[in-house]
């Protein structure tokens, strides 16, 4: 055996000895004769990098070719080629391989190109996993692109931010000195002129406040707070805050949303964008138009919204244009109303920090759609029963017959009331000799609460008493029990009172 093969094989195995020790190299010597006869070799550690055995290599016909990824492929070849130009030569590349399950890895492989005869020709490197290094390298130059197309962004909406804030000013400081210096204006024109300075400073605050609220969601200074809230009330809550604006313009505005749907919310953030939407609505909308609010379940964990008008709709091109930050797209409503251009990048903001998403559907003339997913929140059972024989049944049932339910239990109506202020469960299930106040108590204290109660109740009475069943009808109690209550009974109450 020629001696040269012999110091390179115990090179070779020299390598693979301090190469067993790491799990991201691995060492390969190939010996090629002109005769095409050929003595291959890799170490170990090829199986765990590539999926394959050396003897799997060995017998693919491009000597591991096939596993480099196609977008690769050429330049590895290339790189190939160039090695073999020059004797000793050395290489150095960087390449993607697919492994055996599939998965993208990144290699370094370093080559060294021995040229012994004609006849003779040998080939040793070491090839390295620098995936991790090269994942964390695409990460942060991804990570750099987008710090500066947000740095790109931020001096756009400055710049834009700059001449909106400044440019009312100018026409509010002219038409105060109007006032100020005019003796003669008729009452007509200085109401005019105070209508215009009161609007554009409404305006003007309106983006502050926008602003303050965009810049405390980015810092994390204003943290979402998120209860379970009743996706109805709040609607009704936004349309009676803009009802005059809506009478104004002889717009009528349907809500369609169930009285058992809630969502799991920042009562303030997502009152905004309740507000800004339907404000948005009126203020495209012609006199006489229809807005209709809907609401419905889009899957187990989400609710969907619609907003919907009839108003002067949104260009293609402008819709783009809608929540970014950097543009502020604002135009004026049908009566001259102004806007911001704020308004619908904070709503984008803040439904996406409830981990939803908001798109819409519009056409000029025709009308535009706002449809927003947010969670719902978690559907939950409230037993309210100090006697714990009757609890365990109780629960030992309910949890059987509704899995999906969240089960909570409470031996007082003082731990029930705290529960449903933060909670407000789907249903209410309570004995009525209860401690510290009965059914009837703690129903009436419910009712003069600011919680717009309006829970499903079942009760149940230790006796028959009629007195008390009318107490409970008078509150919208419908479903009352008599002890000992009989499982299937009280399964079939729930599901009435849910339904």
């Amino acid at each position: 055996m020629d001696r040269t093969l012999i110091s390179a094989k115990n090179e070779c195995n020299y390598f693979a000895d301090i190469t067993s020790g790491f799990d991201e190299s691995f060492y390969f010597f190939i010996n090629r004769f002109g005769d095409e006869r050929e003595e291959v070799f890799y170490s170990e550690k090829i199986e765990h990098i590539t999926g394959y055995t050396a003897q799997e290599i060995i017998l693919m016909n491009g000597r591991g070719l096939e596993l480099v990824a196609d977008e690769d492929l050429n330049y590895v070849k290339l790189m190939y080629a160039e090695l073999e130009k020059y004797d000793n030569n050395k290489i150095d590349l960087v390449y993607r391989i697919v492994t055996k399950k599939r998965v993208v890895k990144f290699l370094n492989e370093k080559i060294i190109f021995q040229k012994q005869s004609e006849n003779q020709k040998i080939y040793k490197g070491i090839v390295t996993d620098i995936s991790t290094g090269k994942n964390q390298e695409e990460y942060l130059l991804k990570h750099l692109e987008e710090l500066s197309q947000m740095n790109h962004a931020k001096d756009n909406f400055i710049s834009i931010l700059s001449h909106d804030l400044r440019a009312p000013f100018t026409s509010i400081l002219g038409f105060t000195e109007i006032l100020l210096n005019e003796h003669h204006l008729t009452e007509a024109e200085r109401t005019e002129y105070l209508n215009y300075i009161h609007n554009s400073s409404a305006n003007q605050l309106q983006l502050v406040n926008y602003l303050l609220d965009w810049s405390r969601l980015q810092t994390g200074r204003l943290h979402l707070e998120p209860i379970r809230l009743h996706a109805q009330t709040i609607v009704f809550n936004c349309v009676s805050s803009l009802t005059g604006n809506a009478i104004r313009k002889n717009i009528d505005i349907k809500v369609r949303i169930s009285d058992n749907l809630y969502i799991q919310a920042d009562e303030r953030l997502i009152t905004q964008v309740f507000t800004n939407l339907l404000s948005n609505a009126i203020k495209f909308s012609p006199d006489g138009k229809v807005i209709e609010i809907k609401a419905e379940r889009y899957d187990d964990e989400l609710v969907e919204f619609v907003v919907k008008d009839e108003g002067i709709g949104i260009s293609r091109d402008h819709q783009s244009k809608l929540f970014r930050f950097d543009k502020m797209f604002s135009t004026s409503g049908t009566k001259g109303e102004r806007g911001t251009g704020l308004g619908l990048p904070l709503v984008k903001e803040i439904i996406e920090k409830h981990n939803g998403k908001i798109w819409l559907y519009s056409e000029e003339n025709k009308g535009s759609e706002f449809h927003f997913i947010i969670p719902s929140a978690s559907s939950t059972i409230l037993l309210i029963e100090s006697m714990e024989d009757d609890y365990q049944i109780y629960e030992a049932s309910i949890k059987e017959k509704f899995p999906e339910f969240k089960m909570v239990g409470v031996t007082n109506s003082y731990e029930a009331i705290n529960f449903i202020i933060k909670e407000h469960p789907t249903l209410i299930i309570a004995s009525h000799d209860n401690p510290l106040m009965n059914g009837t108590q703690l129903l009436k204290a419910l009712h003069k609460s600011d919680l717009n109660f309006h829970t499903p109740f079942i009760a149940i009475l230790n006796k028959n008493d009629e007195s008390i069943k009318k107490t409970y009808d008078e509150l919208g109690v419908k479903s009352v029990l008599l002890k000992p209550v009989d499982p299937d009974v009280l399964i079939y109450k729930i599901i009435v009172e849910l339904n």
